[in-house]
């Protein structure tokens, strides 16, 4: 029984998600999200969510898959629910997880899209640099592949954050991991012609990227990007298309796996192993349309 006036243990979950792993906003709402089905399906079952047996959970999960939801899906919220029984356990508020044998539909193979060289360069093209809004939305363009960056960490980005002069910017990723990341003179020098339309003086810790002296927002760059995408005639071209094109350009032309992962800020190099498919499949093509012997039969 929950003393009186404590709130309810879905709660202390998310608080303990935001203070103690700092997770960002958006997470702790999906974690939120998945909780309060399984706080819907407890009832239902007349109890709570700390009383439910691990059949209880098996036929919870079950009952996602026949309500028609996809396999990624009901995987992220069954790895909602293992952490929220982890966290009743180490809190001592169950002696036992019922989740120790969930199982959950198996994920599917994927191959993240990608843009090749050629196709970035005609995206990058497509900005008219005779405006101001379309210098910032070259310096997106440039700064999102020459960096890899999520969405998310673009548009928090700040003019302290670059630092031209060495060719570094510094964001701060998932849970705020803070990593810093080489970039080009390519995008260098776009990122130096913008700042210097942007009206000064201007205090040094506001966001780089604004809209009517606004930060941006995750919609509005989906917008920008699927605006110039059009006007190049590419197809299904997102914010993450640019970071899959930059992670598989750098293997393509011979980075290290692990180098690879740092740049990301990828946690575990198995989620960087991902882009080494597309990686593989580039070197196919190369060793087929240069080996002598590629195509010759055998004898």
């Amino acid at each position: 029984m929950r003393p009186k006036g404590r709130p309810p243990l879905t709660k202390e979950f998310l608080r303990y998600l935001t203070i103690e792993k700092g997770l960002s906003d958006n997470t702790i709402c999906n974690y939120g999200k998945d909780l309060a089905r399984l706080t819907h399906y407890a009832y239902q079952l007349n109890t709570s969510v700390q009383a439910l047996h691990a059949r209880d959970v098996r036929h919870f999960i079950a009952q996602l898959s026949r309500d028609g939801l996809a396999p990624a899906t009901v995987r992220r919220i069954a790895s909602s629910i293992r952490g929220f029984f982890d966290f009743l356990a180490l809190d001592g508020h169950i002696d036992k997880l019922p989740t120790d044998d969930l199982e959950t539909p198996p994920p599917t193979s994927y191959l993240p899209r990608s843009l090749t060289e050629l196709e970035v360069h005609k995206l990058l093209a497509t900005p008219d640099l005779t405006n101001t809004y379309g210098l910032r939305d070259r310096a997106l363009l440039e700064i999102m592949y020459a960096a890899g960056l999520r969405a998310s960490e673009v548009i928090a980005l700040r003019l302290q954050n670059l630092d031209l002069h060495n060719g570094l910017v510094t964001c701060f990723g998932k849970g705020r991991k803070e990593r810093t990341i080489p970039i080009g003179n390519s995008a260098i020098n776009t990122l130096a012609n913008y700042i210097a339309t942007k009206r000064l003086p201007r205090p040094h810790n506001l966001h780089l990227f604004l809209h009517q002296e606004q930060p941006l927002t995750r919609q509005f760059l989906w917008t920008i990007i699927k605006q110039y995408a059009t006007i190049a005639n590419l197809k299904n071209v997102s914010p993450h298309t640019l970071r899959h094109s930059f992670a598989t350009h750098l293997l393509e032309h011979g980075a290290e796996t692990k180098h690879v992962q740092a740049l990301l800020g990828h946690a575990h190099i198995t989620t960087t192993a991902v882009y080494l498919h597309c990686s593989h499949a580039h070197v196919r093509k190369t060793y087929d349309r240069h080996h002598p012997r590629a195509t010759a039969a055998g004898t």
